[in-house]
C-alpha cells in the first residue's frame, strides 16, 4: 500500500514537468508572468504547514530530539551545498541571473541540478509515506506546487538556451523521472527502522531550506518592490488554508475507506509488536 501510494505520488510530481509548456503558451503565458510571484508566496504557505507536520512526525517517531535536530540540519545543509554547486536550480523566471546565464552549458547544469534535486525528493518522500500515508500525500502536494513553479522557470531557461518546445518538454520530463529512482531507494532504506527517523528529519530539513532560503525571501523581495505586503500575506494565508483543507480531506477519506493514515512504521505499533514478542518468549520459557 505504501509503495503504491509513494509511486503514484511520484508520478504525479513528474507531471509537474509539463507545467512549463502549459503555462508558458498563449494567454496563460501573460498571466503566469504577472502572477508567478504570487504563486511563489502561495507555495510558501503550503510549505509552512508541510514542514511543521514533518518536523512534528519526526519528533514523535525519533528516539531522541537530538537525532531530529542533527538530521534536520543535515537536510538543510545538503540542499545548501546542492544550490552552491548548481545555483541555477532555484533560478526563477524573470530573475537577472536567469537572463545572464541562458546558454546550453547553463541549461545542462539546470537539468543536472534538477535531477539531483528530484532524486533527493524521492528519497525523502519515501519514509514519510511509510510512516503516514496521509502526510505523504500532503508532502507530495507541497512538492508538486513548488515543482510547477520551478518547471515553469526551467522551461523558460531551456527555451531561451536554444531548445525547441519539444526538446524542452522531453528533457524536463526525463529529468523529472529521477524522482522514481529516489523513491525506490528511499523505500528500501526506510525498510530499516534505524533509518526512518533520520530520513524524516532530512526531509524536514530539505523543506525548511526551500521555505527559508528560496520561497520566503523571494516573497519578501517582491512585496518590498511592489510595496504591497498585505497582498502577499493574503496569498501565503491562502496557501496555508488550502493545504490544511487538503490535510483534513485526506484524513476524512482514509477514515471513510477504513484505511489508517499511519503506515507499518508507526512507532507505537512497533513497540506493541515488540512487547507481544516478549510475552510470547516468556510464555515459551514457562
Amino acid at each position: 500500500m505504501e509503495l503504491i501510494s509513494l509511486l503514484t505520488a511520484s508520478v504525479g510530481i513528474m507531471l509537474a514537468s509539463l507545467a512549463g509548456v502549459m503555462f508558458m503558451q498563449g494567454s496563460l503565458k501573460t498571466w503566469t508572468q504577472s502572477n508567478l510571484k504570487y504563486l511563489i508566496t502561495f507555495s510558501s504557505g503550503v510549505f509552512i504547514v508541510v514542514t511543521y507536520n514533518i518536523i512534528q512526525e519526526a519528533l514523535e517517531f525519533a528516539s531522541s530530539p537530538i537525532i531530529v535536530l542533527i538530521s534536520v540540519a543535515g537536510g538543510f545543509l545538503f540542499f545548501f551545498i546542492l544550490e552552491k554547486m548548481y545555483p541555477e536550480v532555484h533560478c526563477h523566471h524573470g530573475d537577472k541571473t536567469c537572463l545572464v546565464t541562458n546558454n546550453k552549458k547553463s541549461a545542462r547544469k539546470v537539468l543536472i541540478g534538477d535531477g539531483l534535486h528530484n532524486v533527493g525528493d524521492g528519497i525523502l518522500l519515501a519514509p514519510i509515506f511509510m510512516l503516514d500515508i496521509r502526510l505523504g500525500f500532503v508532502a507530495a502536494l507541497g512538492i508538486f506546487v513548488h515543482e510547477c513553479i520551478q518547471e515553469i522557470s526551467e522551461f523558460f531557461v531551456l527555451k531561451a538556451s536554444g531548445y525547441s518546445t519539444k526538446q524542452a518538454i522531453v528533457r524536463n520530463f526525463l529529468v523529472s523521472g529521477t524522482i522514481l529512482i529516489g523513491a525506490l531507494g528511499g523505500f528500501y532504506l526506510s525498510s530499516f527502522e534505524m533509518f526512518v527517523g533520520p530520513l524524516i528529519g532530512l526531509a524536514a530539513g530539505a523543506f525548511l531550506y526551500v521555505l527559508l532560503v528560496d520561497l520566503i525571501p523571494d516573497s519578501v523581495h517582491y512585496s518590498k518592490v511592489e510595496k504591497n505586503a498585505k497582498k502577499y500575506i493574503a496569498w501565503g494565508i491562502l496557501g496555508i488554508i488550502v493545504i490544511l483543507c487538503v490535510n483534513i480531506a485526506s484524513a476524512w477519506y482514509l477514515e471513510k475507506e477504513g484505511l489508517q493514515g499511519h503506515g507499518h512504521l508507526d512507532e507505537n505499533s512497533l513497540h506493541d509488536e515488540h512487547d507481544e514478542h516478549d510475552e510470547h518468549d516468556e510464555h515459551d520459557e514457562q
